[in-house]
């Protein structure tokens, strides 16, 4: 009787040891659930934060990009004759008058020359942007009342830059332009070089005909200061920048970014509006990129180009 009793009193001990083990467990697992969905909690905020950081910067980033493409649209508009009785011309007759305009840019026009001299310190990605900077320079170039007498010097036909030209432009090799792999001090008389550089002293005032303006066909993402004026001075040709000190001002901007470095192309565009409206003003307001952190003087006027 008495061992009855007592094996009954084990099994009892034991079925309470056995139900608190399962509520220690069940405790555990509880625990370990609170702390998973706290941890959940924390990291779906996280993610949640850097998504909205995500959407605000792409959504800022298209409004520049839809305030760009109106800015663009509003120049081409301007630069238009405005006439609303002149005649319509066909897609092919448009295609003519532009074939005859660059035929005569090629004997009269203003020269500007794009040297490619410093491609080889480049990587294939910035030789690719560099591919289509001549895209657009040659675009614009052909939509222009007065267009250049387009040269690109140091050019080789087995380059990269050739390739990828080749690649992303079509018809790139018909473009009505001058190509030669010789320097521009070899094609053009030393007296008549000015080299446009950023990092030059002198700003240039007017536009002299009998000048060739060259431009440093680089793109440095890594921005290595004073190449293009190195290049220069070892050639030792005359230098200038555009006036963008004397003619804009610095605007405030939450990353308090400043930038004078511009594409060919853009570069190109001003002064192929300079040379329409004898108007440094009007000509970085129309392109000098907004996003460089500069802003035109108010009521600043310029004198015409000669």
């Amino acid at each position: 009787m008495a061992r009855s009793s007592l094996e009954s009193g084990t099994h009892v001990v034991n079925g309470i040891a056995d139900d608190l083990d399962l509520l220690h467990i069940e405790m555990d697992i509880e625990l370990t659930e609170n702390r998973t969905e706290r941890d959940a909690a924390v990291c779906s905020r996280n993610v949640l934060r850097k998504q909205r950081h995500w959407e605000r910067q792409l959504a800022a980033k298209r409004s520049k990009r839809k305030e760009e493409k109106q800015r663009r649209k509003l120049n081409r508009v301007q630069q238009c004759d405005g006439d609303k009785d002149s005649p319509q011309f066909t897609k092919r007759v448009l295609k003519a008058i532009t074939k005859d305009r660059l035929a005569e840019a090629q004997s009269t026009g203003p020269r500007l020359c794009v040297d490619l001299s410093m491609t080889d310190c480049m990587s294939d990605k910035e030789i690719c942007r560099l591919a289509a900077q001549l895209r657009r320079l040659y675009g614009s170039n052909k939509k222009a009342l007065r267009p250049f007498h387009l040269f690109l010097s140091d050019f080789e036909v087995d380059s990269r830059l050739c390739r990828a030209c080749v690649r992303m432009n079509q018809g790139f090799l018909n473009y009505t332009m001058d190509f030669s792999n010789e320097s521009f001090v070899d094609l053009f008389p030393s007296e008549t070089i000015v080299y446009l550089t950023p990092d030059a002293e002198q700003a240039l005032q007017s536009m002299d005909p009998d000048k060739v303006y060259v431009l440093g066909g680089l793109v440095d993402e890594s921005i290595q200061k004073k190449l293009s004026l190195d290049r220069a001075s070892e050639l030792s040709v005359v230098t200038a920048r555009l006036p963008i000190d004397e003619y804009m001002t610095k605007k405030h901007n939450s990353k308090s970014f400043h930038s004078k470095i511009l594409a060919i192309n853009q570069v190109f565009d001003i002064l192929l509006t300079f040379c329409d409206t004898g108007s440094w003003t009007e000509a970085f307001r129309l392109w000098f990129p907004l996003g460089k952190g500069y802003t035109v003087h108010a009521g600043t006027t310029t004198p015409h180009s000669s």
